[in-house]
Formats: C-alpha cells, sequence, structure tokens
C-alpha cells in the first residue's frame, strides 16, 4: 500500500470555470532534482551577464563610459523579451537549449579572445542574446512545475550574480589573473544547461503541459502525447498546437497544413499582435512599472554612479582604483542573493516601496559622488548592499505575485512578460548613465577629485 497521499488540485480560469484533478506530491528525490535543475538555470543564465558588467571597466577603460557595456550587455537581451510573446511559442524548449549554450559560448569567447573594443562588444551582444531567451524560457518553464522551481530559480539568479562578481574579483584581483584568461573560462559555463535540463530536470505536471502547447515540444520528450500524434509530422504539429488549447486534438496531415497556411496570414499575425498587447495591459502597472522603476535606479548607480563612488587610494583598501568598481558589484551581488533567497522568510506585496526606497538611493548617491557628504567607504559599502537588497526583493516579490495572482491559463505569458521590465529599466538606466557618470566624472575633476580617470 502506497504511503504517498493524493491531492485535489483546483484550477479557475478568468471566466470563473473550475476544474479539479488528482495528483500525487512531488517525492524527496524528485524535487531535489527540481530545485538542483533550476537553480543551475538560474545561476549560469546570468552568471555570464554579471561577469561582463564585472569586467566593464577592463573591457572599455576608464574614459569611456561603462554604460557603453551595460546597453550592450542588456539591449539585446530586452529586445529578445520584448519580441519573444510574438514568436516564442514557435521554438520547442529542447531547440531553445541547443542555441543557449551556441549564442553563449560564441559571445564569450569573442569577448576573451578580441582585442578591439568593438569586437568584444559585439561578443557581448551575443552573450546578452541568450541572457534574454534563457530567462524567459526558463521562467515559463516554471509554470509547469511545483512552485520551488520559481524560488530555486530565483535563488539561483541571485546566486549567479554573487558568483560571477565574486570569482571576477578573487580571478582578477587576488589571484592577479588575466582578463582574458577569466573570461575564457567562464565561456565553458553555459555547457551545464545540457546536464540540467536534459539529465537533472524531472518531467513536468502531466495536466499542466497539456493544457500548454508551448510545452508540447517537451511534452513529447516525457510521452504525454498518444502514439498517433507521435506519428504526425512533427515540423506541422509543433507551430500547430502551440496554438490549440489541448494535445488531445487529433488533426491530420493535411489539416495541420491547411492550419499552418492560415496561421501565417498577415491578418493572423496582426490579430495576435493585438490580442498581444491586450494580454500585457493589466500587467504593467502592478507588476511591470515597480519592478522596471528598481531596476532604473540600482544599475544608475551600478554603472553611472559607482566608479565616481572613490577616496584616495590610502584611504581604501585596494591597491588599484579599479578594485573599487569590482568590489562594489560584488557586496551588490551579495545583497541580491540574500534577498532573492529570502522569499519564504519575508514577503512584500506592495511593490512600489522597494521602487521608492531604490530611487532615495540613487539620490543620496549621486550627492556623495559631487559632494561626498559621507567620508568613508565602508559606509558607501554598506549603501551599496541595501541596494542590492532592494532589487532582489523586487525580482522575486513581482513573480511570486504574478504566479498567485493571474489565471492559471495566463500564467506562462506573464510570467514571460513581465520579464520584460527588468531589461526595460536596465536600458534606461544605461542610456542614463552615458550622461550621468561622463557629468560626474568631470565635476570631480574640476574639483581636484581625479580618481575616475584613473584605474
Amino acid at each position: 500500500m502506497s504511503l504517498e497521499s493524493t491531492v485535489i488540485n483546483r484550477d479557475e480560469d478568468s471566466d470563473g470555470n473550475v476544474t479539479t484533478r488528482e495528483s500525487r506530491p512531488p517525492t524527496t528525490g524528485g524535487r531535489s532534482r527540481l530545485f538542483v535543475a533550476f537553480w543551475i538555470f538560474g545561476l549560469i543564465n546570468n552568471v555570464l551577464y554579471v561577469i561582463i558588467l564585472s569586467a566593464a571597466l577592463d573591457l572599455v577603460g576608464a574614459d569611456i563610459p561603462k554604460a557603453t557595456v551595460l546597453l550592450a550587455d542588456v539591449m539585446p537581451s530586452f529586445l529578445v523579451k520584448l519580441t519573444a510573446p510574438f514568436y516564442v511559442h514557435l521554438i520547442p524548449y529542447k531547440i531553445r537549449i541547443y542555441i543557449l549554450v551556441a549564442m553563449s559560448l560564441f559571445g564569450m569567447q569573442c569577448v576573451a579572445l578580441a582585442s578591439s573594443i568593438p569586437a568584444r562588444l559585439i561578443g557581448v551582444v551575443f552573450a546578452s542574446l541568450s541572457s534574454g531567451l534563457g530567462e524567459l524560457t526558463f521562467l515559463q518553464l516554471t509554470h509547469f512545475y511545483d512552485p520551488l522551481s520559481m524560488a530555486a530559480f530565483s535563488s539561483g539568479t541571485g546566486g549567479a550574480g554573487l558568483a560571477g562578481s565574486f570569482l571576477y574579483l578573487v580571478a582578477t584581483t587576488w589571484m592577479r589573473l588575466s582578463v582574458k584568461t577569466t573570461i575564457f573560462l567562464s565561456s565553458l559555463l553555459p555547457l551545464t544547461f545540457f546536464v540540467a535540463f536534459f539529465k537533472i530536470m524531472p518531467a513536468p505536471d502531466a495536466h499542466l503541459a497539456s493544457r500548454s502547447g508551448t510545452f508540447t515540444s517537451v511534452a513529447r520528450q516525457y510521452s504525454l502525447l498518444n502514439d498517433e500524434e507521435n506519428s504526425v509530422d512533427t515540423s506541422f504539429a509543433s507551430n500547430i498546437l502551440s496554438q490549440t488549447s489541448t494535445v488531445e486534438d487529433n488533426l491530420s496531415i493535411r489539416s495541420l497544413r491547411a492550419r499552418v497556411s492560415k496561421i501565417i496570414t498577415w491578418d493572423e499575425m496582426m490579430l495576435s499582435a493585438k490580442l498581444t498587447i491586450k494580454r500585457l495591459s493589466p500587467l504593467f502597472f502592478p507588476y511591470m512599472l515597480p519592478l522596471m522603476l528598481v531596476y532604473i535606479g540600482e544599475y544608475i548607480i551600478n554603472q553611472g554612479i559607482s566608479p565616481t563612488l572613490l577616496f584616495p587610494l590610502e584611504e581604501m583598501p585596494f591597491s588599484e582604483y579599479r578594485d573599487a568598481y569590482v568590489t562594489y558589484g560584488t557586496l551588490y551581488q551579495l545583497g541580491v542573493f540574500f534577498s532573492r533567497s529570502s522569499s519564504h522568510f519575508v514577503r512584500i506585496r506592495k511593490l512600489y516601496v522597494p521602487a521608492i526606497l531604490q530611487l532615495i538611493n540613487v539620490l543620496i548617491l549621486v550627492v556623495q559622488s559631487m559632494y561626498v557628504i559621507i567620508p568613508n567607504v565602508y559606509i558607501i559599502m554598506i549603501i551599496v548592499f541595501y541596494e542590492g537588497l532592494l532589487g532582489g526583493a523586487a525580482y522575486i516579490n513581482t513573480f511570486l505575485l504574478v504566479s498567485e495572482s493571474i489565471p492559471i491559463e495566463e500564467r506562462e505569458f506573464a510570467m514571460g512578460a513581465v520579464g520584460i521590465s527588468d531589461s526595460g529599466g536596465i536600458v534606461v538606466a544605461g542610456t542614463i548613465c552615458l550622461y550621468v557618470e561622463t557629468f560626474l566624472c568631470s565635476y570631480q575633476k574640476a574639483h581636484d577629485r581625479p580618481y575616475c580617470g584613473l584605474t
């Protein structure tokens, strides 16, 4: 006799229709595999992004705004997230994994081996494209699993920030490895996606997978489709099943061809675009805007202000000025890690609170950069750590609220769509920082504080 209890799951759609289903709770081993897989997804998808930002000063030098690297690192990712709702359902998850690995590996090798700044930035662009598609993909995957998957992914992303910045600090500041060697070795990290996706990740919830066309291709791998469906030409079936509400439809190849032709007509494309925009509208003010404001604030600090938060070298615990920039980045990521991993203990439901507090941080540090109202670098470090706490808390609590508040049939879309807001905020911040860092550094040099131009 099995000791496992049966759980009755109640799903309610936006029209109030209720369905119930029976499922068994995940086993301890299954939960462990689930956590490990999604923690790796979060860690590896974000770690290269963090390493690139940590290396910004080394990649472009002191005289070029570090926001140049930021924009190259986030703009492609933002464009992927912005446009993905219109086409991502056509790409099977399995194929996405291969795309992620190929783009990130190529991009980081370019950054490591190129000698010119434009060539390095091209490599950053490819790594960014991979990161954007990866975040969207893994957030959508959490829809098909226990909420533990979201907690694990969020913790992994926080861990990526800490791991990426700390490893770069250790390699280049403490061990004195070259930037080229450090980045080249990091380019091999995305290969772990293969292990996490194909070997560690457990089978999805069969009921949720059957309700989503986006998961159809992965559902096939777990034999969630019947033999007749598996016999249909997958090049047509993968496109069509993403447009249907169930995977039980028994369609002939002829009818599939007819529906494919219909889907790619201009009218259908325009209708799909209008429906996508309509679905985005109710997500903007409750979830997307506050998260965007938090990211605007923290990346103005990280890339526009922190390169100017310097003191005479003898007043800081560093041997070079560039070490201060890398250390600030590590402390920020440490704060992000703690807050993204704290959702089981602390919940924030008023999402505009961390947004307002983050903008206050911006104001304080701009004044500090110009007038030195805080005479000690260690206090600046504490503020940067606190900035990371706010950013991480806003991220995890936003996505948890989405998963709890959005109807089940819209949840997968919402998880991917809300991911637009963090990249959007970073793009806005990067554009602002092109001016902010230049202004603050010029102001400091005019007032006999030339540290921002030194490395």
